[in-house]
């Protein structure tokens, strides 16, 4: 087998163990780097699961994720598209066909038949890295409309637990806090999707700069809408509160989610161990700024439910559980971590899921 090959604008030095681009080195694992020299290898030719498995992963047992990410990082690296392939096809069911032609060593051409359809649709209108940006940044906020959902009911059902005034129904209360919730959930996890979305276009490839990404993104999210809020308040009831959730929280919670969305990227990591670890480090990071004092959403609807008097909401149903008198630290602290473990394996789910149901997976693909 040849150590060089050619193929559209890449050089692939097998015994360097280089792609280049242009003069300039493409960043690939080691495992990926195998598996591209194990397709260009053999252009035009089906390769297996089976033939990846074996000589690629050699024998070590993975899940069909491992391949789909594999093969998907490699259409990133490759500024290649799924639906509209010019090196690696998708043969549904059977496995891979690398279709571009393909130069060994000194020039020698490899004779192939590429599909009709792969060289006659038009070019995407966007590039690969932006098509899968928006595909996160859409997944993870359906992701924390989803946390919002089950968050807001949790609340409502609280709040509604204690006696109402009159002109106040159970119902009622239950709807607008899951509504409100969903809302603040829906902005943050946009924010968060979008700084870790950001950190991929930038670092040009998925990695641990997600992490810095959703931090970033929960932060400035989180500060100005805090920021935003306080004065609406001072605008149009005269006061504003001060303690209510903003950059630090969306800073904890976006890191988390941020941490979560790197592990989806890691070779042999499943999306189950992915949202796992998120909701886990959600869950401390929420409990940790609840003990610094800092307030997430329960504390913050507390604190407006406490300012505005008379205030028809009440969270001291959820004290009580806890024998204080009202939405005290530990009530605080507690939902703290319920509310950081929802948001970030809610996130990390939905954006697993929706690395999963790409043009591949839904021709029923091999992965």
């Amino acid at each position: 087998m040849s150590d060089h090959f050619r193929f559209g604008d890449f050089e692939l030095d097998v015994t360097n163990r280089r792609l280049v681009r242009g003069g300039e080195a493409v960043e690939l694992s080691a495992r990926y780097f195998d598996a591209l020299v194990l397709m260009v290898s053999a252009p035009g030719q089906l390769i297996t699961k089976e033939r990846f498995l074996e000589e690629v992963w050699r024998g070590v047992p993975v899940t069909d994720e491992a391949l789909t990410q594999c093969v998907r990082s490699l259409r990133r690296a490759l500024g290649d598209e799924a639906g509209r392939p010019r090196f690696i096809a998708t043969e549904p069911k059977h496995g891979y066909r690398f279709i571009a032609g393909v130069e060994a060593g000194a020039g020698a051409a490899v004779v192939m038949a590429a599909p009709v359809a792969a060289t006659e649709l038009p070019a995407p209108s966007s590039s690969p890295g932006l098509a899968e940006a928006w595909r996160l940044v859409l997944a993870g906020t359906a992701g924390g409309a989803v946390a919002g959902a089950i968050g807001g009911l949790i609340y409502g059902f609280a709040g509604a637990s204690d006696p109402l005034q009159p002109g106040l129904g159970s119902g009622s209360i239950v709807l607008v806090l899951t509504c409100v919730t969903i809302l603040v959930a829906v902005t943050g996890a946009a924010g968060v999707s979008l700084g870790v979305a950001a950190a991929d276009l930038l670092a040009k490839r998925p990695g641990p700069w997600r992490i810095v990404g959703g931090a970033l993104g929960g932060l400035i999210v989180g500060a100005v809408v805090k920021l935003l809020g306080l004065d609406a308040f001072s605008l149009l009831l005269g006061q504003a509160p001060a303690g209510i959730t903003g950059g630090g929280g969306g800073l904890v919670l976006g890191g988390a989610v941020g941490f979560g969305a790197w592990l989806l990227t890691r070779d042999g990591v499943s999306l189950r161990r992915a949202v796992v670890t998120a909701g886990a480090i959600g869950a401390v990071a929420g409990v940790a700024f609840g003990l610094m004092g800092g307030r997430l959403f329960g504390g913050s609807l507390d604190q407006l439910a406490q300012q505005f008097q008379p205030s028809r909401l009440s969270l001291d149903g959820i004290g009580r559980l806890f024998g204080e008198d009202g939405f005290g630290l530990i009530s605080r602290t507690v939902t703290g971590g319920l509310e950081g473990l929802l948001f970030a394996a809610c996130l990390v789910g939905a954006m697993g899921l929706a690395a999963r149901i790409t043009p591949e997976t839904t021709k029923a693909g091999p992965a």
